[in-house]
């Protein structure tokens, strides 16, 4: 006879259907899912899940805006290397968002993925074994399962939010490397008195130089992977699938000196190459199959070969991966003779599309050489354009070198031109 269920029993089963709603919606939302499903239980002015997994969105964010926009990976990164097998949760301070604040974090050892939430006061603590934690090992699991599908929606997203980081990025420090090397040059001259005052200013603006050029380092790192460690990764993930029904496997390792993939591209090949490999070892009479990756410096190359009779099915796998291919703008061709096996060749390219023609003049330009580019194409001198921008004459000069050096031309005549010919115009004031 069954034990009827008491109210706590209810009230559970109905918390852990609902967290089904939490992983099944869009990926880019589950922060803000999972925040309203544990702030009945867990009040609190903001949630941060991060992953390394996801190239393009690590940190999924939820709550108070001044807390989880200004918090930085190296903070997370912190707070992760905190928390062990042993203490795989806290509730303690520490740097988040520039200020030392409470934070109630959980690490899920299986996937790695971090949970913060910066609690209410008066909030109790939590550790692993509570209901958040069972229910966040679910949310990590679900996001895994997602980038390890790398579906083309997920690709799409994940490239667009990659590329406009690393734009964000690279204009950041553009504008604040222009600003601190004129600092630099200013302090560094023999014209002025009080050399401490000059040497400990000095070395601020040299390690928040230093300081721009590592964020944008990492940046880097965090969206590209080594071919080599992308491949290695693929053979850790194919052996457990492979290794039980008595295929051989021939792995053919890209060139160890190979471009580093960009974390989309990485993804999309090793599900690609899981799904051939599936496909292939579902067929009867399978002895041996060969994965191989190359790169000829622009594309990664991916080639799969088995030694069956020719009859996986094309028309499926065509279904499951051209979406995925299609979407970082890559080929993919299939090859299948009876008697004679098949065969899958995919390239992917590792560079973003070319401008288009009209982009190109000005793609590089960030939007304060933008605004000096403006008034050079109206003839104004250095002195001029100071004055109406409100920065030091250094400052123009170093944004003006800059400019040149990025259109390829030799003189401030030849780069006005070409900024009136693309329609640039000052905002004369």
């Amino acid at each position: 006879m069954a034990t009827p269920s008491t109210p706590m029993d209810s009230a559970s089963t109905e918390a852990f259907r609902t967290i089904r709603d939490v992983v099944s919606g869009p990926l880019v939302e589950i922060a803000s899912r999972f925040s309203a499903w544990v702030g009945t239980d867990y009040p609190h002015s903001a949630l941060i899940i991060f992953t390394r997994e996801c190239t393009g969105r690590p940190r999924k964010v939820s709550g108070d805006p001044t807390v989880v926009d200004s918090t930085t990976i190296a903070e997370l990164d912190a707070i992760k290397v905190a928390l062990t097998s042993v203490q795989p949760s806290m509730d303690d301070r520490a740097a988040l968002g520039g200020e030392l604040r409470r934070v109630a974090a959980l690490l899920d050892e299986a996937t790695g993925t971090l949970l913060v939430l910066v609690p209410r006061a008066s909030t109790q603590t939590f550790d692993v074994h509570s209901r958040t934690g069972t229910a966040f090992g679910l949310v990590a699991t679900a996001i895994q399962q997602q980038v390890f599908q790398a579906s083309p929606a997920y690709l799409a997203e994940s490239l667009a939010a990659s590329s406009e980081r690393a734009r964000a990025i690279s204009e950041m420090v553009d504008v604040q490397a222009g600003i601190l090397s004129s600092l630099l040059a200013t302090l560094r001259s023999s014209d002025l008195d009080d050399r401490r005052a000059r040497e400990t200013a000095g070395l601020t603006a040299s390690s928040a130089l230093i300081a721009l050029r590592s964020t944008e380092e990492s940046n880097r790192e965090l969206a590209q992977e080594a071919v080599t460690t992308a491949f290695a990764r693929l053979r850790g993930e194919l052996g457990p699938l492979l290794d039980q029904q008595s295929i051989a496997v021939e792995y053919v390792d890209p060139p160890a000196d190979g471009r580093p993939v960009p974390g989309e591209v990485a993804r999309a090949a090793r599900a690609a190459v899981r799904t051939v490999a599936l496909a292939y070892a579902a067929q009867p009479d399978i002895s041996r199959i060969r994965i191989a990756w190359d790169c000829d410096g622009t594309n990664l190359l991916l080639e799969l070969r088995d030694d069956g009779r020719g009859s996986v099915d094309l028309v499926t796998l065509s279904l499951q991966l051209t979406g995925r291919v299609n979407t970082l703008r890559g080929e993919i061709s299939f090859e299948s003779t009876p008697g004679w096996g098949s065969r899958v060749k995919i390239s992917i390219p590792l560079d973003p599309p070319a401008p288009l023609p009209d982009e190109q003049l000005l793609a590089n330009l960030n939007p304060r050489e933008l605004e000096v580019l403006g008034h050079l194409a109206v003839g104004r001198r250095n002195k001029a354009i100071a004055a109406e921008l409100a920065l030091s004459e250094s400052t123009v000069k170093f944004y003006v070198a800059s400019i040149l050096k990025k259109l390829d031309v030799s003189t401030r005549g030849e780069a006005g031109a070409l900024g009136l010919e693309a329609g640039v115009k000052a905002d004369l004031r």
